[in-house]
């Protein structure tokens, strides 16, 4: 029996209450500690778990605290540790821990996704669509000792990310502390995670004839834009496969080589009927997905999915706090890049089940993350205080079923137009500017009060029927 200030957040702020139950049956303390242990090399605990810096950073990545400093001062009763031991945590946190957490959150949030019936259409049945793509982290401030007289933009490092198009989960991260090394080196890391039937879905920095090799070795398949350089051979001229909505396809036959390993696969060429943005005109894919179960048409609509990912990483650039520029160390920035896509996989559970309960056509062409997260901000502390942690234990006694009917239930109760996205309309060209080396600023109510002068003058000179005309043009606009 919930209390009845639970029912009321429940009626006023579903959206909140679903990202607090999440949190509370799938990141338990116990399991997020294991987590730690499980994966760490040096770093320890002594005082501070790595589930109190967990459940700190998540206030700070989803804008619920506006920095990691007062998120320290609201709860530094809890934590019990000084502020510089616990900066001293999250900037020795290393990568393979936070790459764990990534890993982690999919895996919990992935079977919830797909008992309330939240996934997305299957774009290649039978198969399991992996798309990847790089991410340098933004320039910080200059606060370390070692940067304190370089001009130039201190790099935190960079990751891979891989994406699963169908649960809309950021399922695994490849983190590197060196932002100038190639993503290229991280290539064989990600190797070691290709299995059999997957299709590695990407852009042409990973069009490697080591990584496609490798990959077909493994019995899985990829769609890899060509690069430039990628060395191959001809085994068949392009032949003409049909129209797809972005231009015709055509495809050949052709074989990359790895240390005298060898692979057939094929070209698919889409010259397009608009050129992109760069100005070109086509756009090369290579793919080794069978030819008769998957024509080239298809493969070039597969390849457009790529774009999914980079909607994953405007929603935790724009809406979520991905990026914290005080974080110098990489160690610390890498963990909090890492701690914005389990935010993500958290926010897709939620659009998982509005989805499976207001369907999916109007939750991905109207919903609005930027929203839904502005009502967690607003919602969240509040809630925590009316109700404290105590009451959401009743979570983990709930078979998993019933929570996932849980979830749904609290998804009707969403009022979608609070939520919806508010479309800008066509961008007028701008004007000329005036500049006037004497006059660097303007005062706008006067230029207002000239315009209504100027206005009315001209309604002043008018003949009396125009006038009668424009007077009523104007009573019937308003």
């Amino acid at each position: 029996m919930l209390s009845p200030i639970f029912e009321r957040f429940a009626e006023a702020s579903p959206i909140t209450v679903m990202l607090r139950a999440t949190l509370e049956r799938m990141f338990s303390a116990e399991k997020l500690d294991e987590l730690f242990e499980a994966n760490r090399e040096k770093q320890y605990t002594r005082e501070l778990l790595f589930s109190t810096v967990v459940a700190i950073m998540s206030l700070v990545v989803c804008n619920i605290r506006p920095s990691i400093s007062a998120a320290y001062k609201a709860f530094s009763q809890q934590i019990g540790v000084s502020r510089v031991a616990f900066y001293s945590k999250i900037n020795g946190i290393e990568p393979q821990v936070s790459q764990a957490l990534v890993r982690y959150s999919s895996e919990q949030l992935a079977p919830i996704v797909k008992e309330i019936g939240g996934k997305q259409p299957e774009i290649l049945p039978g198969y399991r669509v992996k798309i990847i793509d790089g991410n340098d982290l933004a320039a910080t401030q200059h606060r370390l000792s070692i940067l304190r007289d370089i001009a130039g933009g201190p790099l935190p490092g960079k990751s891979l990310v891989v994406l699963d198009p169908i649960l809309m989960l950021a399922i695994d991260e490849f983190p590197c502390e060196d932002a100038y090394t190639n993503e290229r080196a991280l290539f064989d890391q990600v190797l070691k995670t290709v299995e059999a039937r997957d299709v590695w879905v990407g852009d042409r920095n990973f069009c490697t004839c080591k990584f496609l090799v490798k990959t077909a070795e493994k019995k899985a398949y990829f769609i890899i834009r060509q690069h430039a350089s990628m060395p191959y051979e001809v085994g068949s001229e392009l032949t003409e496969v049909g129209n797809s909505p972005t231009g015709k396809v055509f495809e050949q036959d052709v074989i990359v080589d790895f240390e005298g390993q060898s692979i057939k696969c094929r070209r698919v060429v889409v010259y397009l009927n608009e050129s992109t943005r760069d100005g070109e005109t086509e756009v090369s894919v290579f793919t080794n997905l069978i030819k008769e179960e998957v024509n080239g048409i298809l493969v070039s609509q597969i390849y457009l999915k790529r774009w999914t990912v980079e909607g994953l990483f405007q929603t935790i650039t724009d809406t979520l706090e991905c990026e914290i520029n005080t974080l110098g160390y990489p160690k610390a920035a890498l963990f909090s890049f890492c701690m914005a896509l389990v935010a993500y996989n958290i926010l897709s559970v939620i659009k998982a089940a509005l989805r499976s309960v207001h369907g999916q056509g109007k939750i991905d062409a109207g919903i609005s993350n930027y929203y839904l997260v502005e009502e967690i901000q607003s919602t969240y502390t509040g809630m925590m205080i009316a109700i404290p942690d105590i009451e959401w234990q009743f979570i983990n006694t709930l078979a998993f079923s019933t929570f996932a009917e849980l979830l749904k239930q609290l998804a009707a109760q969403v009022d979608l137009e609070r939520f919806a996205k508010s479309p800008r309309g066509k961008k007028k060209p701008q004007p000329e500017r005036k500049k006037e080396p004497n006059r660097p600023h303007v005062s706008t109510s006067r230029l207002l009060a000239e315009k209504e002068r100027s206005r009315q003058l001209s309604l002043s000179n008018q003949q009396p029927s125009d006038t009668v005309k424009t007077l009523t043009s104007q009573a019937l606009r308003s």
